[in-house]
């Protein structure tokens, strides 16, 4: 990272009380940082998406992305890539191959991680933090022995300054344990910044939620170093990103608001399925129910859709993650609040389930259903938390033989769902666990070329019965 005599503008917009502009003029010898190479730890649904759009818009920045799994490289690498997402395969062979006569490559995906960290200016922390599974806050804090340990390698490798940046969802104040962990093991004169810079993309949406976000957040200490730091980083979204939506804030703000956001948003999928059981028993229609509320310009239609609940990586782990921080903070009433969100999204699915068997003449033995969608969500192939596994699991349990129908863009999700024991978020992990037996009764289909399946799958849950 080299300096210049340039002194930044502004990166927000109007200075205030809660949002503070960014000036950065700094000492005689603090100029504005230019990003020439950015490295980027984690080649998942958020690394890789992410570093592709960085380095689309920012055909002189070289943007590297490192994973230990070398299959996971490979398949970057390939046009086969790892992941499903609307155009996203563009998205990523535009910088990764070039374009002869235009454009040279700067995406370039490697399982060599100490190099990419030495070279870097910049390098995003894109691992996963998982819910923890053993010792304290079990089943319900965040786990950031990954983030630690790419800290620790940081720390080991960088023979010059860095800019740290947190793009993984982390408990609120990481940061200065991030900070703390580079002061202890750092090179002597190595400086690092740390900066908070969540992502808000949604699975099946990923590439147009990077090209037209809502906002970027970017939280630093405020400090000139900080806010130098924060000013390198608003720079590399100003290629493409509104300045007024570029905003900044302190470094414990920017943590929480993710988690925050997500918390708000499994509350409003909880909040209309607990009033779709009310219209169930009422003869209500929650379509109408929703419709008639989101003309509220104070509520608004989003999110608002009735279904068997919420699934994927965030949701639930991000609302039990700010479970933990209430409890800890001695506040049990918070926490109940919370955490009841998690518990109506859970009654939902096996109220499905419930229901399904009722129409069944309170049996499914040996009942052939089908359920159409495996994935948590249209649009992605991703299986994690989905719906269909609780309903799958449960419809197996009352002995009924099902058979899941999905697009062929789910298939390596399934199988790695049912093969890697390290997988924490995947289907061996759901209770009840799929037993030998489970596994004999559970059929899966290919329905990429249904025409009638197209736009229904992967999706929320449907099931078909004879």
């Amino acid at each position: 990272m080299s300096s210049t005599s340039t002194v930044p503008s502004r990166v927000n917009g109007q200075a205030g009380p809660q949002n503070p502009a960014l000036v950065v003029r700094g000492s005689d010898n603090l100029g504005e940082l230019k990003v020439k190479k950015i490295c980027c730890i984690g080649a998942g649904y958020v690394g890789g998406p992410t570093c592709a759009v960085i380095a689309n818009k920012n055909p002189s920045i070289a943007v590297t992305v490192v994973d230990l799994n070398a299959n996971r490289i490979a398949a970057w690498q390939s046009d086969n890539l790892p992941i499903y997402e609307p155009n996203l395969f563009e998205t990523v062979t535009v910088p990764r191959d070039g374009i002869k006569g235009s454009r040279e490559p700067n995406l370039f995906f490697t399982t060599d991680v100490d190099k990419a960290i030495a070279d870097a200016d910049i390098i995003f922390l894109s691992v996963n933090t998982p819910t923890k599974v053993a010792g304290q806050g079990a089943g319900l804090a965040l786990d950031i022995g990954y983030l630690e340990a790419a800290t620790r390698t940081i720390a080991r490798c960088a023979t010059s300054d860095k800019i740290i940046v947190e793009k993984s969802t982390v408990p609120c104040r990481t940061a200065e344990s991030l900070r703390d962990i580079l002061a202890a093991n750092g090179k002597p004169g190595v400086r690092f910044d740390v900066l908070s810079n969540p992502e808000f993309l949604a699975e099946g949406t990923t590439i147009s939620d990077l090209l037209y976000p809502d906002r970027i957040l970017i939280g630093s200490l405020m400090d000139v170093h900080g806010q130098r730091a924060a000013a390198a980083l608003a720079s590399v979204y100003a290629a493409w990103v509104p300045r007024a939506r570029i905003i900044t804030m302190n470094l414990w703000s920017s943590e929480l608001s993710k988690i925050s956001a997500n918390a708000l948003l499994a509350q409003r999928i909880s909040s209309i399925n607990a009033l779709s059981a009310v219209c169930e028993a009422t003869g209500a229609n929650v379509s109408e129910i929703a419709y008639a509320v989101g003309l509220d310009k104070r509520i608004g239609p989003h999110m608002l859709k009735s279904s068997v609940g919420f699934g994927g990586s965030c949701f639930k782990k991000d609302v039990l993650g700010l479970v933990y921080l209430s409890e800890s903070l001695h506040l049990p009433e918070v926490a109940a609040y919370w955490k009841a969100v998690v518990d109506i999204n859970e009654w939902q699915k096996d109220r499905f389930t419930r229901r399904v068997i009722s129409s069944l003449y309170n049996t499914l033995m040996n009942k052939r259903i089908a359920v159409f969608g495996f994935a948590y969500k249209k649009n992605t192939g991703d299986t994690r938390e989905s719906a269909a596994i609780s309903v799958v699991n449960h419809l197996v349990a009352e002995r009924a033989k099902s058979f899941v129908a999905r697009r062929m863009r789910a298939d390596c999700q399934i199988n790695h769902a049912e093969s890697n024991p390290a997988n924490a978020n995947h289907v061996h992990r759901q209770k009840p666990a799929r037993s030998a037996k489970t596994k004999k009764n559970m059929h899966v289909a290919k329905t990429s070329r249904n025409p009638t399946l197209k736009h229904n799958l992967p999706s929320a849950v449907m099931v078909a019965a004879t």
